[in-house]
């Protein structure tokens, strides 16, 4: 029990400094590649931030948990949505640009119509899972592609929050703190994740609760938010130095690129089975949670805080329906 709650404790160390410094290696990054934060977040913070949900998805399949390997994305595209773009609105208003309403979020949508729809065949097959993947390369190519294309300046909207120009950060430099902090984020998640879990099969036990369904609900629930927590901090940390393109872009690369890459890869490495019944409620909820923000941003052209309390409450509230169905 003691080294369960040694182990959060210093996964939470390692996710808060991991943020902090990915987020200075990756907008040296973007101003080295003349990219905007937005694509950088989409990107190297999204796809980096993901990484724990890939490992523990990938090695879930492989073992055969279905529950924590389709939990786990699914729990984790919820709590990405509802509580970190959530809590981060609460912090600084969100704003949203064109690109965004038109190709980022409605990409991000069409990627969990492809989950639902391939899961709702009972089974997520290999050559289902190759499609994902295939169309996220393709869809990163097209980003980048079009981003230079517009001749953009990746130093736009990154300077300092006063307007101040800052001193430019070697490549060597900016790349060692991608590195280093997504390493520091992916243990640190790891062993939160480690003692978290340890400590709901000990209550799920106590509770005498199925392991199949206790699967289910660790991954929606503990691994989830576990797994989320490197976005959560990258995301925060982003929109306290008024970088809230990267705080917007790291999310919603995020779960795009969960489904497309986690899911595309773990099923093609071994097919999901039992992907439909069990999770229906949270495919749902995840859908309802990815339309109310496009809604929300289309209508004022950036999340507000009142927003942000809503997608939160409607976290918690699902958060507590789980609960109640123990």
């Amino acid at each position: 029990m003691l080294l369960d709650i040694f182990y959060i404790l210093a996964g939470f160390l390692l996710l808060v400094k991991g943020g902090d410094y990915l987020v200075d290696g990756s907008v040296a990054l973007a101003r080295r590649a003349r990219l905007s934060a937005m694509v950088i977040g989409m990107t190297v913070v999204g796809f980096g931030t993901s990484m724990p949900e890939f490992l523990v998805s990938v090695q879930s399949a492989i073992r055969g948990s279905s529950g924590l390997a389709l939990g786990n994305v699914v729990g984790s595209n919820i709590a990405n949505i509802g509580l970190i773009l959530g809590l981060t609105s609460l912090v600084c208003p969100l704003p949203s640009g064109r690109r965004m309403l038109r190709v980022d979020v409605p990409f991000m949508l069409v990627s969990m119509a492809i989950l639902v729809g391939a899961a709702s065949c009972g089974v997520i097959t290999r050559w289902m899972g190759v499609a994902m993947a295939a169309l996220l390369v393709w869809f990163i190519w097209w980003e980048i592609r079009r981003e230079r294309k517009s001749g953009r300046n990746g130093s736009d909207g990154l300077n300092g929050t006063d307007g101040e120009v800052k001193e430019e950060m070697p490549l060597w430099r900016a790349l060692l703190l991608v590195v280093l902090s997504i390493a520091g984020m992916v243990w640190g998640a790891d062993l939160l994740i480690d003692g978290a879990s340890n400590l709901a099969l000990v209550t799920g036990e106590a509770l005498g609760v199925g392991r199949e369904e206790m699967e289910r609900v660790i991954g929606l629930t503990v691994v989830a938010l576990g797994t989320s927590l490197p976005e959560l901090f990258a995301s925060v940390i982003a929109a306290r130095r008024g970088e809230t393109d990267m705080a917007v872009g790291n999310i919603i690369g995020s779960v795009t690129f969960n489904i497309l890459c986690v899911v595309g890869f773990a099923s093609a490495i071994t097919p999901i089975g039992g992907a439909w019944s069990p999770f229906v409620v949270d495919y749902g909820m995840m859908l309802v949670l990815g339309v109310l923000l496009w809604v929300f941003l289309y209508i004022g052209h950036r999340l507000s805080r009142w927003e942000g309390a809503v997608l939160l409450a409607i976290y918690v509230g699902y958060i507590a329906w789980i609960g109640g169905r123990l």
